[in-house]
Formats: C-alpha cells, sequence, structure tokens
C-alpha cells in the first residue's frame, strides 16, 4: 500500500480547510491535526485486502488506506465528509459515535466464518472508548476471537470537554490500540471561535 506521509496528510486538510473557509462546503467538516505520526505507524500494519471503519474525523484514515485524494476531496466537497464510503478500498465511516463499532464487528465475525485472510480496524475517540457499545463490541470480539483491532484515538477532549474530567482514565486492554495527541483543529470546522467576556452590571469589561 502506497502510504501518504506526514506532510501530504496535513497538506490535504489544509487544502480542504481552504476551500470550507469559503463557504463552498454546505455541510459538516471535521479536521485531523496532530496524529499524523501515529496513524502512518499504524498504517502500516493495514493490508489492501483489510477494512478499516472510522469516525466522522476520516480525512486521513481513508487516505491511509489508499483512497486517492481525487476522489476524497470530491466527496468532501459534495457533503460527505463525515460519512465516507469505498467498497474498493474497504473503507466506512459514520458521524455517529460508535455508528461504525457494530458493523465492524459483523464485518470481523463474516471473515471468521467465511475463514478469509481480511483483518478489521475501527477506529474511535477515547470519549466513545467508554460508551456501553464501545465495551460491548470489544468484550463480543474477544470472547469470539475475531481478527479486529480497536484503535482509540485520544486528543483528551470530548467536544470541548476534557475527557478525563468526565470519565477518568481508561483502562486499556490487550485487543486495544490506544495513542494520545495533541488536536490541532477544534472538534468542528477549521478555526477556533471565541467570545468577549460578559460586561459588568456598570456595562464595563
Amino acid at each position: 500500500m502506497n502510504v501518504l506521509n506526514k506532510e501530504e496528510l496535513i497538506a490535504f486538510e489544509e487544502d480542504i480547510k481552504a476551500v470550507h473557509l469559503t463557504g463552498v462546503i454546505k455541510a459538516p467538516v471535521h479536521f485531523a491535526g496532530g496524529n499524523e505520526d501515529a496513524l502512518i505507524e499504524i498504517f502500516k500494519l493495514v493490508s489492501p485486502h483489510d477494512w478499516v471503519f472510522s469516525t466522522h474525523r476520516s480525512h486521513y484514515h481513508a487516505l491511509l488506506k489508499g483512497i486517492p485524494r481525487e476522489w476524497l476531496k470530491k466527496e468532501i466537497l459534495e457533503g460527505r465528509s463525515i460519512g465516507i464510503y469505498n467498497a474498493e478500498y474497504r473503507f466506512f465511516s459514520s458521524a455517529i459515535v460508535g455508528g461504525a463499532l457494530p458493523i465492524a464487528v459483523g464485518t470481523a465475525m463474516g471473515a471468521r466464518r467465511k475463514q478469509t485472510p481480511e483483518h478489521v480496524w475501527v477506529f474511535g475517540g477515547e470519549m466513545a472508548a467508554e460508551t456501553g457499545i464501545f465495551h460491548e463490541c470489544a468484550k463480543y470480539a474477544a470472547r469470539n476471537r475475531l481478527p479486529i483491532t480497536f484503535v482509540v484515538e485520544d486528543n483528551t477532549w470530548s467536544v470541548n470537554t476534557p475527557t478525563r474530567k468526565v470519565w477518568g482514565e481508561i483502562d486499556e486492554e490487550p485487543h486495544i490500540m490506544e495513542y494520545q495527541y495533541v488536536r490541532v483543529y477544534p472538534h468542528q470546522g477549521a478555526g477556533w471561535i471565541t467570545f468577549p467576556p460578559s460586561p459588568s452590571k456598570d456595562g464595563a469589561f
């Protein structure tokens, strides 16, 4: 598989960011940034015949799976950034938190029953990793020895709330890979929004 380098990944997001800021894309766009090195290493383990299931922030995953940049950009411009699907490259993403997890587990079960060499890789954030659906899927996959790897992408934020303040520390399990990184973009969109302080009763800030 032709794995893109860090500079190429960043350049793609910068290109989409420039278009996004013009208002041409009439749909939500979630950008990736800060996790390029970790993803490049993980995708060295992903084969062309493997399946990859992603999240609402899927551009890097799609590119590293081998999906052509031109095809992906067209999908994003047409408003499908958070719902990328490409059967040829065995790639699926869902904007629903944890939405891809049961589909990934079902795909892994199919591969095991057919005794095919496919492996399933499913990505989720650290907040999704604390949901019931994640734990049910991980437990089911482990007990049925399914060919699946759960990758937890931990940017320490649940939208704009520090995840550890909500859930505490995550207990790692043998079949779950986790890496932590510092996010570059906000939860949604290309720029950070700041608000001025509220005025006091006498009108002063």
